[in-house]
């Protein structure tokens, strides 16, 4: 699949009775349904929040392709604070859009969504998953996307230290959410000292009363860490944000960390590693997935095991080959997807 194809079809929505102002992208369906999560964000401008739907749908096609899942690519995004205007008869409004589609596109849970709300949309529509277990769904998937970044990182630190071994290595995680949470859970049992930021105060308050040993910080890009693991918006790595990380390794859950493609090439020449995003990320798609194939825990946790493996091997590629990590993990997606078409 060329770095530039387009999407396969971009649909606008709005809903005057409850004030639903929506977009779902799908982008691929190569290899099966375009599943992807719908993120509810106040967006300072409907061309930004068509901006972040188009990358984030474009990543989930390479997402499910290097995960081994039968899924293509797609995203959603509601505009709007969810703390101010999130209400039934919205979400069975977008329950009613996403039913539009026949079931070319899935939703899931993405920021601003969870459980609860995906359980109201699926009144409208069959095209849901991540629905709470009393809905017949699997729940939350922030647990199982943490394990991934958590086993992205193991890998990284053994092609970059020589040791998986996280003891005493300081991780910056940035953002204390449904992911950055359980991801500090397995570090600090793991033995890795552990700085996280995030602007919500409430979720700092309970990783202090959880997790005593961690210290609160306002600046992980620039605090002196081994790790630097974004678990909140993306674009954070800039030229500016580069120059200041002292991290070895940049690994985490947020989706399209870089700002411009380039940047990776900034990362490499100050000797700093970069996990693809979409790789490292994949825990939780594979939990839907399974959801919505019907799999077993086991069968799903053995998927999410083999991201380590993946991670491995992009590593591996990137080094026979000379090229970036970023490169590696593109052919790879694009290779499965090659495959599929011919």
């Amino acid at each position: 699949m060329p770095r530039d194809s387009a999407h396969e079809r971009v649909v606008f929505c709005q809903d005057r009775d409850t004030g639903l102002r929506a977009i779902i992208a799908v982008h691929s369906t190569v290899l099966g349904p375009a599943l992807g999560g719908t993120r509810f964000y106040p967006y300072a401008s409907e061309q930004d929040a068509l901006t972040d739907v188009l990358r984030l749908s474009r990543g989930m096609t390479y997402k499910a392709a290097v995960a081994g899942v039968d899924l293509g690519g797609g995203k959603a995004v509601i505009i709007g604070d969810p703390t101010a205007i999130k209400t039934p008869t919205l979400l069975n409004a977008y329950g009613r859009f996403v039913e539009s589609l026949r079931g070319t596109y899935v939703t899931a849970g993405d920021m601003g969504t969870n459980s609860n709300d995906l359980d109201i949309i699926a009144e409208e529509t069959a095209h849901v998953v991540g629905k709470n277990t009393t809905a017949g769904g699997t729940g939350d998937s922030g647990p199982q996307t943490a394990l991934g970044v958590f086993l992205s990182l193991r890998a990284s630190a053994e092609s970059t230290w020589g040791s998986d071994d996280l003891t005493g290595k300081r991780v910056g995680v940035e953002g204390a959410g449904k992911v950055g949470y359980n991801l500090v859970a397995l570090l600090r049992e793991a033995g890795a000292e552990v700085i996280v930021s995030d602007s919500y105060a409430p979720a700092l308050d309970r990783i202090a009363l959880d997790f005593p040993g961690v210290t609160i910080g306002s600046d992980i890009i620039g605090a002196d860490v081994d790790v630097y693991a974004p678990c909140a918006m993306g674009a954070t790595l800039d030229a500016s944000s580069v120059a200041r990380l002292t991290a070895s390794i940049v690994c985490g859950a947020a989706n399209n960390q870089l700002l411009t493609p380039d940047v990776e090439t900034m990362l490499a020449a100050r000797g700093i590693v970069w996990v693809p995003d979409y790789v490292a990320n994949a825990g939780g798609l594979i939990q839907v997935e399974g959801e919505l194939r019907g799999k077993d825990s086991d069968q799903v946790m053995a998927t999410i095991g083999r991201i380590r493996d993946t991670v491995s091997g992009i590593f591996a590629i990137a080094r026979a080959e000379g090229i970036l990590l970023g490169a590696a993990a593109d052919r790879m997606a694009e290779d499965r997807i090659a495959a599929a078409q011919s």
